[in-house]
């Protein structure tokens, strides 16, 4: 270390600068009192949202010379107008004209890796590597939008999991990630998400706010002291720490335009905000709902929602109680046993009831314009990085909503032909992630371009996409 340097680290005031690192990196309160008037009302076009949904442990995939390929299998059977859903899928059926379901889609710098390592590359599409080491995310998709829209909504976006927080590389409590490729931590618990929401004490958030400025000035006070004296590589990591800092101070002065504007009523009779995942079916219920009032509210127009995190851990997992299975992560390992394939395609039907209830609300809840519904100026993107067993190609995707944004629906994108359900397996088998991809998937960036088009956002790329999907 330079010999210059002799103010080290553990010298810094801790509470001073762990306080700064609290509201720089999670921002809770921020979160919480960040936003715009509504704007919305009034203009010729109402608000666009966006909504991202994702689950683990990927779907059931039979090969089709299986017997339960008929009715278990997640995919349907057809292409284009001409589709069947199956029983997997069967929830869903009277909505047809609201989606479409893609095949053949997939992120190129996950195509090799383990399933279970890509849940928070799902929105980046980054080469998040293979080791801790190597590490690096990028900014996600939601982000990317909250950036363009964010200042015009109370809250620039809300995100939210089952397990809350941020977990770990490649073990993601969240699917949001920032400019800086950080993640950007999840709310789990219904009622602190809808305090967050709907709930506000003026006395209190303006003492709040007052203490946040507090620490952010003590921050960068301690850190134009230390600057000069650092070695030119903790320089820049400090550097990178300060953009935190700055994105903080934006969000402060966000709030202060906020202190006196009422926040929005709702009826929340219908909610049960002390529900946990151990209640699955209501938990998932009151998560998706929380979602539809942020919207209908116009409080957010960007919302995100880890379902689950992957490779079986955490309470997540213990969300297919609610069709009687103790581990939903263990339906996708018992899928050789008898009735395995339909005993997890049960899961995922279960899932798509509560998307299909989530799709119905937003069809059903008029736009507060008076343009239509919810639903068709809302994009709802649900999916997984895996499809079979741990097999990071060919993700299971659904795209609802937009039809006030020009979006076609009631069609099946099959990308992968007549291959779409290669990565079956039978005994004997290799699992399928383990051989390498001879299939070139297209990139799924390329349906975030045509997602960002939708929501009026000019431009031509996004990760390693440089072209809309067609189609969308």
């Amino acid at each position: 270390m330079n010999a210059s340097f002799d103010i080290p680290w553990n010298r810094l005031d801790r509470r001073r600068f762990l306080r700064g690192t609290g509201w720089a990196l999670a921002l809770p309160l921020f979160e919480s009192f960040s936003g715009v008037k509504t704007m919305g009302q009034g203009k010729a076009h109402p608000p666009r949202r966006l909504a991202c949904f994702y689950f683990p442990d990927g779907v059931p995939m039979p090969r089709p010379d299986d017997p339960a390929h008929q009715d278990w299998a997640w995919f349907p059977h057809g292409q284009g107008r001409d589709y069947a859903l199956t029983q997997c899928m069967k929830p869903l059926e009277g909505l047809r004209e609201d989606f479409t379901i893609l095949s053949g889609l997939s992120h190129p710098a996950g195509r090799n890796v383990h399933g279970h390592n890509n849940a928070d590359m799902f929105l980046t599409g980054a080469a998040t590597g293979t080791g801790d080491m190597d590490y690096q995310n990028t900014l996600s998709l939601d982000q990317l939008y909250a950036e363009k829209v964010g200042d015009q909504t109370r809250h620039a976006s809300l995100v939210l999991s089952t397990e809350g927080g941020t977990g770990t590389a490649r073990g993601a409590h969240t699917l949001s990630f920032n400019r800086q490729g950080r993640a950007i931590p999840a709310e789990n618990r219904p009622k602190r998400i809808f305090d967050g929401l709907f709930v506000k004490n003026s006395a209190q958030a303006a003492q709040q706010l007052a203490h946040s400025q507090s620490a952010l000035d003590d921050l960068l006070e301690d850190a134009r002291q230390l600057r000069s004296r650092l070695p030119s590589g903790d320089q820049a990591r400090l550097e990178e720490y300060l953009q935190s800092v700055r994105e903080a101070e934006l969000r402060v002065q966000k709030a202060r335009q906020w202190m006196n504007t009422p926040l929005p009523s709702v009826q929340r009779d219908h909610l049960d905000l002390e529900v946990s995942p151990d209640q699955p079916r209501a938990y998932l219920r009151n998560m998706f709902e929380l979602i539809a009032l942020a919207f209908q509210t116009d409080s957010t127009r960007v919302a995100t929602y880890q379902i689950g995190r992957e490779n079986g851990v955490g309470i997540s997992d213990r969300l297919s109680q609610a069709i009687g299975f103790p581990a939903a992560h263990q339906l996708s390992h018992e899928t050789k046993q008898p009735d395995g394939w339909k005993n997890f395609a049960l899961y995922c039907q279960f899932l798509h009831e509560e998307l299909a209830r989530f799709i119905q609300r937003l069809k059903n809840t008029p736009e507060p314009g008076g343009q239509g519904a919810l639903l068709d100026h809302s994009l709802v993107l649900f999916g997984s990085a895996s499809s079979a067993f741990h097999l990071s190609r060919n993700y299971p995707l659904i795209l609802a909503g937009g039809r006030g944004l020009g979006v076609s629906h009631g069609q099946y994108l099959n990308h992968a032909g007549a291959k779409a359900y290669r990565g079956g397996w039978k005994p004997g088998d290799k699992e399928p992630w383990t051989q390498k991809a001879q299939q070139e998937d297209v990139p799924l960036s390329n349906l975030f371009v045509s997602m960002l088009h939708r929501l009026g956002v000019e431009t031509d790329a996004f990760a390693d996409s440089a072209r809309p999907l067609e189609g969308v």
